[in-house]
């Protein structure tokens, strides 16, 4: 039990560093890139930044003030259990705005809006990939989408609302910032986006997920687990049409493995039906697959 207990401590522990890093990270993107080249973004940092135009407070005070109503707001309307998985990085992220504040750094010797937005996007796509990864969430514009889509649009998808929430943020800033800066905040978005992907997943074994149909089961079979060497999950299926049975086979393996085994399956079964679908990653104990015990 002493052992369970130890383990549970450092894996907080080093949760706690690994979130601190990437409220750095993100606090770094925001205050020595963002800001200084007079870009804005979605989410709380972009109304924050509207904001500022009429209020003059800092920006991590406002900020504070914002993550507070966010986190009194997911309270009331989504309960007590989903505003506890938002408190810690409700209080650090804004803590570590100040810290940047503080310290005063800059990325860019001078203002270059084509360099700030790509680096705010890798920056803060870091920030929050590093997050995501550890299981928490900032509590920002996803909260408020929640919410809205909780109490007023529950038969749209969250990320539709979450979207939505965003462009309307980015749109509003145009009438602050001027069009091009919205231009620039989209385009912002898209490369946090895709290097949050990459964080996630980039580093991770290429896998792809491949169905056959067929009649000749025990041939493909053998084939992908003697010549691949990979493993065969076999499904009972029904055509509507015909009402006949047969067994479909499911194989996770690499892109290659996968040609591979396109070539054989159409050398053995020409009326072989196949699908192919990528996987963004695999975690298991397997040969070729991402340790499900790895960070």
């Amino acid at each position: 039990m002493k052992k369970i207990t130890k383990e549970k401590v450092k894996q907080t522990v080093f949760d706690l560093m690994m979130l601190f890093i990437a409220c750095c990270i993100g606090a770094f993107s925001t205050v020595g890139i963002l800001i200084p080249n007079g870009l804005t973004s979605g989410g709380i940092t972009g109304i924050v930044r509207i904001l500022q135009n009429f209020i003059d407070i800092n920006f991590s005070i406002m900020y504070y003030i914002g993550t507070f109503i966010i986190l009194i707001l997911c309270a009331i309307f989504l309960g007590i259990k989903e505003a506890k998985k938002i408190i810690l990085l409700s209080i650090m992220y804004p803590l570590a705005l100040t810290i940047m504040e503080t310290l005063n750094v800059q990325l860019l010797e001078q203002k270059d809006i084509i360099l700030a937005v790509v680096y705010c996007g890798v920056f803060s796509g870091i920030c929050n990939g590093i997050v995501m990864s550890r299981g928490y969430s900032f509590g920002g514009s996803d909260t408020v989408a929640k919410i809205i889509q909780r109490k007023l649009f529950p038969q749209v998808t969250l990320s539709k609302v979450l979207l939505c929430v965003d462009a309307i943020v980015i749109v509003s800033s145009a009438f602050v910032f001027g069009r091009n800066i919205a231009l620039y905040a989209l385009v912002t978005t898209v490369i946090l986006s895709k290097t949050i992907d990459f964080y996630m997943f980039g580093m991770q074994k290429k896998i792809v997920q491949v169905e056959v149909i067929s009649e000749e089961r025990d041939a493909i079979a053998e084939y992908v687990m003697n010549e691949l060497g990979r493993g065969v999950s076999e499904i009972k299926v029904k055509g509507a049409y015909t009402n006949i049975e047969r067994p479909k086979l499911v194989i996770l393996c690499s892109p290659r493995e996968s040609v591979l085994l396109r070539n054989f399956v159409a050398s053995v079964d020409k009326k072989a039906l196949i699908s192919l679908m990528t996987v963004d990653s695999v975690w298991g104990n397997g040969e070729g697959f991402n340790k499900i015990t790895e960070e």
